[in-house]
């Protein structure tokens, strides 16, 4: 089972992290997501101004009624109740039509996000992926992309809103009073300083239980991937203290997270009705000194009700700007990484013209990330094209690193790799990697049908030329016997099928593939006896005028193949066929051949 790291961090919650200005560059540039459905967003805006300006027109239609009630109106009540009416159907309209034009803006524009971020992930080299967890990844694609539909879809309406409703109540309320407004605004520093406190020390809060999140999601999605796994060795228990104690930081974090809500709720509340008792009493004085009358005031109170829960709505405003930059960062980290190919590119560019002539001269690797430590010292070898090779030795040669090498998913730092005598660099990376096709030892089925699993080798072919391609894998033996034949599901990772099966449907896939330069790694190793005997039948069809490297353990499947080389510690140590190096006395294939039989000896 893979080493699980369950940690989080130490630092302190209440550690501040402010919104930076190269984050909010960054966030910037989404924007440019936005380009394309610009006129549905400036149609948002306008139906957002619009609705901001019929529920600032509220306050002051309530103080017209208290005007009618005292006389002092020239309209009647049913008069002002119906444009009241009138304000309120009209802020129903504009709301739902700024609702869907931001909806429509943000779901399209998370749309092409989602798709540059995968295709960007999908077309990056190995050597990043590798330094990846496939659950970080994912949450690029799913959370951090959930992060910036919120700020298009909720957070720059709510904040063009609170700010509108802020800029444009204060200004109303200079008009009505200047001297109660000078009164109010002395009570807001503390919504002020609440608010930004709050904001900040909440988003260090969510980040920490989204990261305990994140860590039970890694223990869950890891624990049912190693399932037979965790059953074989009875840790249903361990795993299921494994999830407890990480959703029990969760629910600490979280009921921490509450307490701290409730504190600020109580303050909120304290500090803003406070405020309006005293505005009330501040205004009174000013009502019973002629200085401003009763309608005033009522329409004075409910602007300060809309610029008090304004302010308090800033903390989780700006929280939520800053997961939106954090989010922005973590996409565009990945968006501005270097991809080796385009989606177009591996779709449009056609297989290479090759024979199949494939040459290593002396060449020398180390994995990028342990430059110290050679894995291929000096490799050289020729295999003419419809040649088959076997590459043999103690597992940690160099043998699969020798065919990682031939696809590209690394660069060597010297020697040179040729094919057809042209450097393996000239050729574009899709132009060689379809010309080759790899049969592994453990064999990746997507989760859908069997058709599906076929025709992944070549996406273009006709249903006639994959059930010919599963015929000559020797597939449809089984596959005929399947109530759903070729509609048959799999299986996450196929685990319906057999090992043997799901070896011939690699084998029916690369068949239909049809490459020049065929690659079989293990691929028999861990097949029982009649098991292997179909695939090997399968095997021998598929190696039929190919250029074929075999990558094997079990020395008996390789003893037809033209010519063996014995790979140990980076280096080819012996060379010759399987004749020739069984007759070297202390040789390394001999040794390995021996070895085998006193294994297979032993267990009879």
């Amino acid at each position: 089972m893979a080493e699980r790291d369950n940690t989080t961090e130490t630092k302190s919650p209440f550690a501040i992290k402010k919104i930076s200005w190269d984050g909010l560059k960054i966030t910037l540039k989404l924007f440019r997501y936005i380009l394309p459905y610009k006129g549905y967003f400036i149609a948002g805006m306008l139906f957002l101004i619009l609705s901001t300006a019929t529920s600032l027109a509220f306050p002051k239609l309530i103080g017209s009624i208290i005007e009618v009630m005292e006389g002092k109106s020239t309209y009647t009540i049913n008069q002002v109740t119906g444009l009241l009416f009138i304000v309120l159907i009209l802020q129903a309209i504009f709301s739902f039509f700024r609702i869907y034009l931001f909806t429509i803006v943000s779901e399209r524009s998370m749309l092409n996000i989602r798709t540059d971020v995968f295709s960007r992930i999908i077309t990056l080299p190995v050597t990043y992926l590798e330094q990846k967890r496939v659950g970080e990844l994912t949450s690029r694609i799913t959370s951090d992309v959930s992060q910036l539909q919120g700020l298009l879809s909720f957070t720059i309406a709510e904040l063009f809103r609170q700010v509108a409703t802020l800029i444009v109540g204060i200004a109303i309320l200079f008009y009505t009073s200047w001297k109660l407004t000078l009164f109010m605004l002395a009570t807001f520093p503390i919504l002020v300083l609440a608010s930004v406190f709050f904001g900040r020390h909440m988003r260090r809060l969510s980040k920490k239980a989204q990261d305990e999140l994140a860590a039970a999601n890694v223990v869950a999605e890891e624990t049912l991937q190693s399932v037979n796994v965790v059953k074989a060795f009875t840790n249903e228990h361990l795993e299921v203290s494994r999830y407890t104690t990480i959703l029990n930081r969760v629910v600490t974090l979280s009921l921490y997270a509450a307490r701290f809500r409730g504190g600020f709720a109580s303050l909120i509340i304290l500090a803003l009705f406070g405020g309006i008792v005293g505005v009330v009493w501040f205004g009174a004085g000013l009502v019973q000194n002629g200085e401003m009358n009763l309608a005033d005031l009522f329409t004075f109170i409910f602007y300060t009700t809309f610029i008090g829960a304004s302010i308090s709505g800033m903390g989780d405003l700006y929280a939520q700007i800053n997961k939106t930059v954090g989010a922005s960062e973590r996409l565009f980290e990945i968006l501005e990484e270097p991809a080796e190919i385009s989606p177009e590119e591996s779709k449009d560019t056609p297989a290479a013209i090759i024979k199949g002539d494939v040459s290593y001269q002396n060449v020398h690797f180390s994995y990028p990330s342990r430059q110290d430590l050679p894995i291929l010292r000096g490799i050289s070898f020729d295999i003419k094209a419809g040649e088959k090779i076997a590459l043999v030795g103690y597992s940690g040669a160099g043998k699969s690193t020798i065919i990682q090498l031939l696809l590209r998913f690394y660069n060597y730092q010297s020697g040179q790799i040729r094919i057809d005598g042209k450097p393996l660099t000239d050729y574009g990376i899709s132009e060689i990697r379809k010309n080759i096709a790899v049969v592994p030892q453990e064999v990746m089925l997507f989760g859908g049908t069997i058709f599906e699993n076929i025709v992944y080798g070549k996406p273009s072919a006709t249903p006639e030329e994959v059930y010919d391609a599963a015929r000559r894998a020797h597939a449809l033996e089984f596959i005929d016997t399947f109530p759903e034949k070729m509609e048959t599901i799999v299986g996450e990772r196929g685990i319906k099928l057999s090992g043997g099966q799901r070896q011939r449907i690699a084998i029916a896939r690369a068949i239909l593939k049809d490459p020049k330069i065929l690659i079989l790694d293990e691929a028999t190793s861990s097949l029982d006896a009649e098991s292997e005997k179909y695939v090997q039948i399968a095997l021998d069809e598929l190696m039929k005028n190919r250029t074929t490297i075999v990558i094997a353990h079990r020395l008996a499947t390789i003893r037809k193949v033209d010519q063996i080389y014995v790979i140990r510690e980076g280096q080819i140590a012996e060379a010759g066929t399987h004749q020739q190096l069984s007759l070297i006395d202390n040789g390394l294939y001999a040794s390995l051949i021996k070895l085998q039989f006193e294994a297979s000896e032993s267990l009879t």
